[in-house]
């Protein structure tokens, strides 16, 4: 008899197991459902046709595989890459926006590592990590690294991620981070990448040409590395004193000063250890190259127009030993360090976001970033 209680309680425990098993397995299949259903919807996109041309637009928000996320869009910075219409005009239209932060608002069912309501930043290129450019250590020059990209782009109100972008580069930003310094993660990984590929070392001069956002990054992260004395040097007064602010010695217009004459009276003679020209300008390259000294490296970070050409002797390049150094875009390798050095406060730079402006607004937020002479980095917010 006890053996038989026995039994059927095994049996009903049984049974009640399948049912609950049951139970989450028809719960998981309504969250989905009901997650389908809320993604069906549309949302609003900004469309790029050009400079003068930004719309806004309903469009499909994206459907996710059950390897990749949806993040809703909370902040998205204007790049300078944003700016250059000859670079995006053969793609238009299109949604521009790389620098964006924002929250998970849905996640496939093999997605680990995140979850629904995670605070992320994504990077919109990834490297495939295995061809030839990748074990030599050029990420960015591999060709998924250009054909990865979130969709439709960080300027909407929902974007997804792939699951390549997934596993190799999106973080989680912590709590003290707000949405509108994690924009300035991609941003600092650039200036992190350049730095490293021109090994700068404690006690190399450095003078820095333009002081917008890149620029004075550049200078923040210089200060850091405990180069000194540090130069830069700009035609606008209000970036002189953002400047400063950030760790510059000499901050210097050469409107009103030399710069030639003010590197070499401060380094013996001799000219700058690195300079990292952050304008995209042919006068900006050639005045890099003036104040360089022999052996010194020049770094390449700001592309011109198409149509620019410099013009440079391989006879002095020959005996002087400058050395070229160009630095394109930022891996997974550089972002991890440019959110250490912000969550750990090792590098503030909230105070660069000077303006901010709505989804509906980017047009305006363009402008500003393009023609404003006391702007720095400019974000678009999805409020």
């Amino acid at each position: 008899m006890v053996f038989l209680r026995l039994s059927s309680f095994a049996v009903l425990k049984r049974r009640l197991r399948k049912c609950e098993i049951s139970r989450k397995h028809r719960v998981e299949k309504f969250q989905v459902f009901v997650q389908s259903r809320t993604f069906e919807r549309k949302m609003k996109a900004v469309v790029y046709y050009s400079q003068r041309n930004m719309r806004v637009k309903d469009v499909p928000t994206p459907r996710i595989e059950e390897d990749e996320i949806l993040v809703n869009m909370k902040a998205c910075g204007v790049c300078g890459s944003d700016l250059m219409d000859w670079y995006l005009r053969s793609r238009a239209p299109l949604v521009l926006g790389h620098e964006p932060a924002g929250v998970v608002a849905r996640k496939g069912r093999k997605v680990e590592g995140f979850s629904v309501n995670d605070r992320v930043f994504v990077h919109h290129h990834v490297a495939c990590m295995t061809c030839h450019y990748c074990l030599h250590g050029d990420h960015t020059l591999c060709q998924k690294f250009h054909e990865t990209n979130i969709e439709p782009g960080g300027f909407a109100e929902y974007f997804k991620v792939p699951a390549s972008n997934v596993r190799l580069d999106t973080l989680k930003i912590p709590d003290h981070l707000s949405f509108e310094e994690a924009t300035l993660i991609e941003p600092v990984g650039c200036c992190i990448r350049a730095l490293r590929k021109c090994e700068v070392h404690a006690g190399d001069s450095i003078a820095v040409i333009g002081a917008g956002a890149t620029g004075l990054i550049h200078t923040a992260l210089a200060r850091i590395y405990g180069a000194s004395p540090i130069f830069v040097s700009d035609l606008i007064g209000f970036r002189l004193d953002f400047a400063r602010k950030f760790g510059a010695d000499f901050a210097i217009n050469p409107n009103s000063e030399n710069l030639k004459d003010i590197v070499r009276a401060e380094t013996g003679g001799r000219g700058a250890d690195v300079v990292v020209v952050t304008a995209p300008n042919l006068e900006a390259y050639k005045t890099g190259m003036d104040v360089c000294r022999k052996g010194g490296k020049i770094s390449v970070f700001a592309p011109t127009i198409p149509e620019d050409h410099l013009q440079i002797s391989p006879k002095e390049l020959f005996f002087s030993e400058v050395k070229i150094i160009p630095s394109y875009s930022t891996s997974h390798l550089e972002t991890r360090s440019a959110l250490s050095l912000m969550e750990t406060g090792r590098l503030r730079v909230g105070e660069l976001v000077t303006h901010r402006f709505r989804l509906k607004e980017t047009g305006k937020a363009f402008a500003t970033a393009l023609e404003g002479r006391e702007s720095l980095k400019v974000v678009v917010l999805n409020e």
